[in-house]
């Protein structure tokens, strides 16, 4: 029966959905979109970073230092911005965070060999203009470091067998893959053929 009570009905059902979906825009396997609740942001980024890694036994037997690395797509009203998250961490026990971040300030990747230097925009969320977490940190003592790159940039990055990062000077810290990673080449490529379709959509006349 048509009426107040039920129109009212309908209207909270709507508002319920509403509320239910803010928070998480869309989500697969490979990739996750959703909205930043603090700044009105989508937010896209693979679900499978890519693991780089380098011996540290010099420091101390079987210490290693780690270094996370994912895709981050930011969309304000159509205008999107892309960058890389690197989750900088040691198995170091007593490392503090300004260790972690020593030398990160202007990295270069090489991507089959291709150098891409990047600079750093920031350590925190409201560098990149979010206020939610994207990835997840590896261990909670994690560096967070962000850089601004291009969609071609990823597509370098995502089409590599093989990638590996230098990071400081005198000496160089090079990072290298840890194991073949189907998985986070999965992500990433997903990431770029979003990206790139997002791309073309917003140039058609």
């Amino acid at each position: 029966m048509d009426g107040p009570m039920n129109t009212r009905g309908i209207r909270s059902a709507a508002t319920l959905l509403i509320l239910l979906g803010a928070g998480c825009v869309s989500t697969s396997t490979l990739v996750e979109e959703k909205l930043d609740l603090g700044t009105g942001v989508t937010v896209t980024h693979a679900t499978a970073p890519i693991v780089l890694y380098r011996d540290n036994s010099s420091y101390a037997a079987h210490a290693r230092d780690y270094v996370y690395l994912g895709p981050v797509e930011i969309n304000r009203m159509g205008e999107h911005s892309y960058y890389l998250w690197l989750g900088i961490w040691s198995t170091i026990s007593d490392a503090d965070r300004s260790y972690q971040r020593d030398g990160f300030e202007s990295i270069t990747l090489y991507a089959d060999g291709e150098p891409l230097q990047l600079e750093l925009v920031g350590w925190t969320l409201e560098s990149i203009g979010v206020s939610e977490p994207i990835y997840v940190k590896p261990v909670a003592s994690a560096a967070d470091a962000y850089y601004r790159v291009t969609i071609d940039q990823i597509r370098v990055i995502a089409n590599a067998r093989e990638v590996e990062l230098h990071a400081g000077t005198a000496p160089v810290r090079v990072y290298l893959m840890w194991d073949r990673q189907g998985s986070a080449h999965a992500s990433l490529r997903e990431f770029l053929d979003r990206g790139l379709l997002g791309a073309t959509a917003l140039h058609r006349p």
